[in-house]
């Protein structure tokens, strides 16, 4: 018999009534009533309480004990009485009458309460991260994550994938985020990177003659801190398919993720066949690539509109003429929402450095009317066409913001969000998934002004070879997708160029001579010159579909230790100074400003 316990605390019931039992955990909550002591003893599986009388030997010192102290108790298993029972707990119908304890490890004053999910500062959780994961909601989510990352594995098995380790140490990628580099001691003034994701490696399996890989990966990109983004290292579930098209990677990935929040959440998928936006029409109807479809609000464009010459709204003719754009969205039915409704939603624009958003609402009496502060600036016939347009009815209102498109498209991005939550039109308890499609292998770079990778640069470009239009490189499409949800971008993927001759010339439009290509992605380049079937994949973040799965807005609450908005790691003091011996050891020397 283990020597700790007999059982865990979430195991016993009242069919263990009567029992001699041996219960070790942490002491979680105390109540002094007296002539009784009420401890909750806690473990990682759950609480069982336990109970002492004030004529036992050791009472005062159980009643001094401090929180979080590791106990070993051994006693008798006791039935509560009907009106004492909590139904709350696994183990609420009984309680154990202690005969004996053992401390196992004391504990020092706490610096954070255990016993609640009451919200501490950042760095005092980060800290004492050790204590943080003892409370409930977050032991529970890490918990959580070890279950879906468990039934992923299981479920990839079962689809015929493979699971192989790619390196850690590897080679910097001129493309993508900042890398955080390794020196070599071996090779004095030579660098490895940590990978910022298994990409070339993965591809370097399928052209080796496996068919389906799968990693749970981590990955290491130097970049900011987000609400969804950790500053340093994040896992993925990394996939890749030979011989496969772009539905192919689809079809695995519906189905995996369809059991995974089925399985892991009560919320209802409101799309079982997720839906293929374009991103030309996600950046017209939503504004965005991460588009959150529980949002019934779309975005109209109603630039023409402000070259009639029955719209006498100045200000915005003219600066269409200029070049901008007008793009507006209709909140339905709002004709009864106070002034107060709409002069904050003007006043939120301007606090996201915006100049406002004008508005009006549509009335009729023999014609329409607008009414608003821009409503006397637009015919009847104007409004009707607007009308056509947005699908707008009577007693809608109509928002509007005009700028160039980069500016515009940030604004009506968060209107659409911000006015659905002033609405209350989101359903809170539905995953809306979709797939963002038809990505342009090309964009331009709003500093240089060249033409450059828009996504991943080992992208195929969609037709023929010789129908692709290298000329108006721009208008070349990718095989490139992203899989969203409730607004969130959980993965890009892609079919991958596996053709070498054909990678040489795309890299060449975004700046990369021969030379180049060979130099940076050698071992690719030369791999691809060997035989390379079609293959594609894609690469899920772990995080954030845990982040979803548990509710969290922040992949803080998901993430076993996290760091902190710089980069450090409080708990363990990193990134820490190394010693002068260590950095002669790898020929490295500061200089120090």
């Amino acid at each position: 018999m283990n020597k700790y316990r007999t059982h865990n605390c979430s195991e016993l019931t009242s069919k263990n009534s009567g029992e001699h039992v041996i219960l070790s955990g942490w002491v979680h909550k105390k109540r002094d009533h007296g002539n009784l002591l009420f401890i909750d003893l806690r473990d990682s599986y759950g609480t069982t309480q336990c109970i002492i009388e004030k004529d036992k030997p050791f009472f005062r010192e159980l009643e001094k004990i401090q929180l979080e102290s590791v106990v070993k108790i051994n006693g008798i298993v006791s039935k509560r009485s009907e009106e004492t029972k909590n139904k709350e707990l696994k183990t609420g119908e009984i309680e154990i009458k202690i005969n004996s304890y053992e401390m196992l490890g004391t504990c020092k004053e706490l610096p954070l309460p255990v016993f609640s999910d009451q919200e501490y500062s950042e760095e005092i959780r980060l800290k004492y991260r050790f204590l943080d994961l003892r409370r409930k909601k977050i032991h529970s989510n890490i918990l959580l994550r070890s279950e879906v990352i468990a039934f992923i594995r299981q479920e990839m098995i079962k689809s015929g994938f493979v699971e192989f380790q790619t390196p850690i140490l590897t080679s910097s990628s001129p493309e993508g985020a900042r890398d955080f580099i390794v020196p070599s001691r071996l090779n004095p003034g030579k660098f490895y990177a940590l990978p910022q994701a298994p990409q070339q490696f993965k591809q370097l399996i399928m052209i080796s003659g496996f068919d389906k890989y799968f990693q749970i990966a981590p990955c290491f990109r130097d970049e900011d801190a987000r609400a969804d983004r950790s500053p340093g290292e994040f896992y993925q579930l990394d996939l890749e398919m030979s011989f496969v098209e772009q539905e192919d990677v689809f079809n695995v990935v519906e189905n995996l993720f369809g059991k995974i929040f089925k399985k892991f959440s009560d919320k209802k998928i409101l799309y079982e066949n997720f839906p293929r936006i374009s991103y030309d029409e996600t950046m017209l109807k939503y504004a965005t690539d991460k588009p959150d479809l529980r949002n019934p609000l779309e975005i109209k464009d109603l630039t023409k509109i402000f070259e009639r010459d029955d719209v006498k709204f100045e200000i915005f003719k003219k600066l269409v003429k200029s070049g901008a754009i007008v793009r507006s969205i209709v909140a339905k039915n709002t004709k009864d929402k106070p002034r107060s409704f709409f002069d904050n939603l003007d006043k939120w624009a301007k606090s996201e450095g915006a100049s406002g958003m004008a508005y009006f609402t549509i009335e009729k009496d023999k014609n329409f009317l607008a009414k608003g502060p821009v409503g006397k600036f637009f015919s009847s016939d104007s409004l009707k066409e607007i009308m056509r347009i947005t699908n707008a009815e009577v007693g809608d209102s109509i928002f509007f913001s005009c700028n160039n498109e980069a500016e515009v498209l940030q604004l009506m991005s968060s209107a659409r969000d911000k006015i659905a939550n002033e609405l209350n039109l989101i359903d809170q308890n539905t995953f809306a998934f979709c797939w963002i499609v038809d990505y342009p292998m090309y964009e331009t770079d709003k500093i240089t002004g060249k033409i450059k990778f828009s996504h991943n640069p080992f992208s195929m470009p969609q037709g023929e070879e010789k129908d692709l239009d290298f000329k108006n490189p721009l208008n070349i499409k990718a095989y490139q997708y992203d899989i969203v949800c409730n607004g969130i971008e959980l993965s890009s993927g892609a079919i991958r160029n596996h053709k070498p001759h054909l990678m040489y010339k795309l890299f060449d439009i975004a700046g990369y001579k021969k030379i180049d290509v060979d130099e940076k992605f050698k071992g690719m380049i030369n791999a691809l010159s060997f035989g390379a079937p079609p293959h594609g994949g894609i690469a899920p973040g772990i995080d954030r579909i845990m982040m979803l799965l548990a509710g969290e807005k922040n992949i803080r609450e998901v993430t076993l230790f996290p760091m902190n908005q710089n980069a450090e790691d409080l708990m363990m003091n990193a990134p820490s100074e190394v010693t002068e011996k260590q950095l002669r050891e790898l020929n490295i020397v500061i200089k120090k400003k």
